[in-house]
């Protein structure tokens, strides 16, 4: 009897690169020019959010892209930041919490199995807590499942990354 391949679909980072992405932003902020001496702060905590404090909205706006410019050059996706609304804090300043997203939510799951589903090839998806399994008799099955997932990753609004390929 042939044996089963198979991978698992995740959504990960790589926290210490997010780490190292930060402080980057952080000695950027006290060198650049237009940034110097405006109270800006890029907060990390754990692996949870990212929160921007600074005097004005774009000065906001020019730190995000600098984080987002940092995080890409680390090969991290800019898809895992989920924007909350920019709120008033102390002194003036402004504030904007990023949530940061991992793990496959079940209707993101759901719909990954679904759309596996509709390939038509022979192989099984299953959900695993935050994570789908896809497995089959086939490694070009596998392979084409995994084609057809990075065409559709924009549709998904989520980084996927393929593991365990065994």
């Amino acid at each position: 009897m042939a044996k089963d391949c198979s991978f698992d679909i995740v959504s990960e980072f790589d926290k210490q690169e997010l780490v190292n992405a930060v402080d980057q932003v952080k000695r950027e902020l006290t060198t650049r020019f237009d940034l110097k001496g405006s109270n800006s702060d890029v907060i990390l905590d754990s692996d949870k959010s990212i929160t921007i404090t600074t005097n004005d909205e774009m000065k906001l706006k020019n730190i995000l892209d600098i984080l987002q410019s940092k995080m890409i050059k680390r090969g991290l996706s800019i898809k895992i930041l989920e924007a909350q609304q920019i709120e008033n804090a102390l002194g003036g300043n402004v504030r904007q919490v990023f949530n940061l997203k991992k793990g496959l939510t079940q209707e993101l799951a759901k719909k990954i199995v679904a759309d596996i589903k509709n390939t038509k090839l022979k192989v099984q998806a299953s959900i695993q807590g935050e994570q789908v399994r896809v497995s089959g008799k086939d490694k070009d099955d596998l392979q084409s499942v995994i084609k057809m997932l990075r065409e559709k990753e924009d549709k998904y609004e989520i980084p996927l990354q393929f593991q365990n390929y065994r």
